[in-house]
């Protein structure tokens, strides 16, 4: 008997559809794309109600998840994955979404809490039954006042924040290949708190 490896499931949360594919919500679809990239990782499945991709990152096999179940149902897929790979989500599950608390391209690590108003994180915990799992919140900047919010996820990024986002991916991949390689705390003290 070899060791068993650990497999990671690393989930990037959006909505499907073209209009959508910019938008700030998306942030965790477009670093997933970025990390899919750096590691030569095809996201071609189309099962569990989401795109997926498997491969290797570090020598540990991941598994890229894209939910295709719009933002407020993404925990159906979440729990779909996780029941399919039999994984421990407490540690073998990273969500990677955006963040209206932080400025543009800030990087959070945490290792539980609550869905903050975020309606994929809130749809995630409910489909688990708690909130402890790893992330990495994306700052995608504060709503300017009077705007509606779903209007601001909603929107566009400016061609300067796009790649300040792009370099947030290349951080959150980074951090990443920390996490999985059981060195969480190193990871959130070398990003969290670092615009």
């Amino acid at each position: 008997m070899g060791i068993m490896l650990n497999m990671y499931i690393i989930v990037g949360l959006g909505n499907p559809g073209k209009e959508y594919e910019t938008t700030r919500h998306n942030t965790g679809f477009q670093i997933i794309d970025i990390i899919a990239e750096k590691y030569n990782i095809d996201i071609v499945e189309r099962k569990h109600k989401a795109w997926i991709g498997k491969g290797y990152i570090d020598g540990q096999k991941v598994v890229l998840v894209k939910p295709q179940t719009f933002m407020n149902l993404s925990g159906e897929s979440v729990r779909a994955v996780i029941d399919y790979y039999k994984v421990d989500e407490k540690d073998e599950l990273i969500v990677i979404y955006d963040d209206i608390s932080m400025e543009v391209g800030q990087i959070r690590i945490r290792k539980k809490g609550s869905a903050g108003g975020h309606n994929g994180i809130k749809n995630i915990i409910a489909h688990l039954g708690h909130d402890t799992f790893l992330r990495i919140k994306v700052g995608v900047g504060e709503k300017p006042k009077g705007y509606d919010l779903a209007d601001y996820v909603l929107g566009h990024f400016k061609k300067e924040e796009r790649e300040v986002i792009a370099e947030s991916g290349h951080k959150a991949a980074e951090a990443v290949s920390f996490m999985i390689t059981d060195r969480v705390d190193e990871a959130m003290n070398k990003y969290n708190g670092k615009a």
